[in-house]
């Protein structure tokens, strides 16, 4: 394929095999880049298609065995689905939602399309079991598979350089990312569309065995998976809700960012994170907001690159906070999972934490809870129970109480790697943008990922960042987050 517009650095062929022209469609199999559009992987497959002269057929699945899988995260995804079929259902290409009933039912079902395919796309995502399930994919099919990097506004491959810090990353950002934003997936892929549009039924002998789902009808409860982790009503999923969640911060807490996140009863954070891990919305999408929000141009980059958080984007106070924490955080944490598989054990921890990590392993923890202590939020700490149900009940934690939340958990625990466990069960179980780059790197660095050696050295942390419930409470108003939180039946909602 010849002078594409998606940028080569985002393409990665996955196997070996070759374009077969004679396929009857262009395959995309969205399994990240849940969206329709600011989709570099969705403009690969229209490209594809437009090339070949071959309609594009879009197939969104859902399996149920993965870890976590639970009517939270399955009623996210599907309600991303029912929007997806919305918005292509009058459009010039098929959309294919197919959501597992049983475990292993839908084994088969992208081999089944495949066979008929000229071409398949995907979404490139460096977490969780999707790089496995990708790259068994590639060796399974007899055409060419390419995965493409949808993820942030610096392409994955740009560097294989491991950062260990976040003012490293940031000052590389600062010398690398100038011409990458001008490159930008299509707000309307559909516009430009020049593909034969798909006429016809999708294969007959493929949905008779895997139906097409019905994701505005779907039941929840008659699939294998855990029904206790239940559905936030308060956050809808979807690339609709993820619109609105942008609208509303934009509009109503951005010019409060900087000052505003500690706030309890209403805070200036975001809220979109469920958003950008589940693929509803593109951080591409959220740039292009504040540029507009701003009225910028990259004209007003800072010409020097110091790593610095403040200066260099030539935005106002609370869009310059907001990127560090948008590009630099979220991008660092893509870039480490990218280049380290064992981003999710404790050999991830740098050197140096590791040995004063173990220097203090055989202190003595004054308290120790069990594992169902700590998800039943029954321990002496009445705002790191708090904490822990507002991740029960709402798929969050507020962003500062996350770090006590971690630390405690360390205190608590007989070793750093029962703690590392735990955090990560606990987080992947409930939250809404769990099992995403950006959780690993938050959990990690409660042990010194991404810090540094603290002074003085204390029982059990030794050098690693300490913390406490005290100290906590004189940076936020505690009183009004414990009672919001403080039972996990009728919370409050001081919005």
């Amino acid at each position: 394929m010849e002078a594409s517009k998606v940028p080569t650095l985002r393409v990665r062929q996955v196997n070996r095999e070759v374009v077969n022209g004679a396929g009857d469609y262009v395959l995309y199999w969205m399994i990240a880049n849940r969206r329709t559009d600011w989709n570099f992987a969705l403009d690969r497959a229209v490209e594809w298609a437009a090339s070949l002269g071959k309609p594009l057929l879009i197939l969104e699945a859902l399996r149920c065995d993965y870890r976590w899988a639970s009517d939270r995260f399955h009623g996210f995804v599907i309600a991303g689905m029912e929007d997806n079929r919305r918005a292509l259902e009058a459009g010039p290409v098929a959309y294919y939602p197919y959501v597992e009933p049983t475990v292993g039912a839908g084994r088969g079902l992208l081999a089944a399309l495949a066979e008929r395919a000229a071409v398949v796309v995907t979404d490139e995502f460096p977490c969780f079991f999707l790089p496995r399930m990708v790259a068994a994919a590639g060796e399974g099919l007899s055409v060419r598979l390419e995965a493409v990097d949808s993820n942030g506004l610096l392409p994955l491959t740009a560097t294989d350089r491991l950062f260990s810090r976040a003012v490293d990353f940031r000052r590389f950002l600062q010398k690398t990312l100038t011409p990458h934003l001008l490159e930008r997936p299509r707000s309307d892929p559909w516009s430009t569309y020049e593909a034969p549009p798909w006429s016809g039924p999708l294969p007959a002998a493929v949905t008779d065995r895997w139906p097409v789902a019905e994701p505005a009808s779907l039941d929840l409860a008659s699939l294998p998976i855990d029904h206790r982790v239940t559905v936030v009503a308060s956050e809808p999923g979807g690339p609709r809700a993820a619109e609105g969640a942008l609208e509303s911060f934009m509009a109503r807490r951005f010019a409060r960012y900087v000052d505003g996140r500690l706030e309890v009863r209403d805070r200036a954070t975001s809220e979109l994170s469920a958003y950008l891990h589940f693929g509803h919305l593109s951080s591409h999408r959220v740039f292009a907001a504040l540029c507009g929000h701003e009225d910028w141009n990259v004209d007003r980059l800072a010409e020097k690159a110091t790593g610095s958080r403040n200066g260099w984007w030539g935005m106002s106070p609370p869009a310059e906070a907001y990127l560090d924490q948008l590009v630099t955080w979220r991008e660092l944490g893509y870039n480490s999972t990218r280049l380290r598989p064992d981003y999710d054990t404790y050999e991830a921890l740098p050197p140096w934490a590791r040995t004063t990590l173990e220097e203090h392993r055989q202190d003595p923890r004054p308290t120790l809870y069990s594992d169902e202590e700590l998800e039943s939020s029954q321990t002496h700490d009445s705002l790191w129970n708090a904490a822990q149900n507002e991740l029960v009940t709402t798929g969050r934690i507020h962003n500062y109480l996350r770090m006590l939340w971690g630390k405690k958990i360390f205190e608590w625990s007989e070793t750093p790697r029962q703690a590392l466990e735990r955090m990560v069960e606990l987080n992947n179980k409930y939250a809404l943008d769990g099992r995403n780059p950006n959780s690993y790197s938050g959990i990690f660095w409660c042990l010194g990922l991404f810090d540094r050696a603290w002074g003085p050295e204390r029982p059990i942390f030794g050098k690693i960042r300490y913390m406490t419930s005290d100290s906590t409470r004189r940076k936020l108003d505690a009183k009004a987050y414990e009672a919001r939180f403080g039972s996990r039946e009728g919370w409050l909602d001081f919005a």
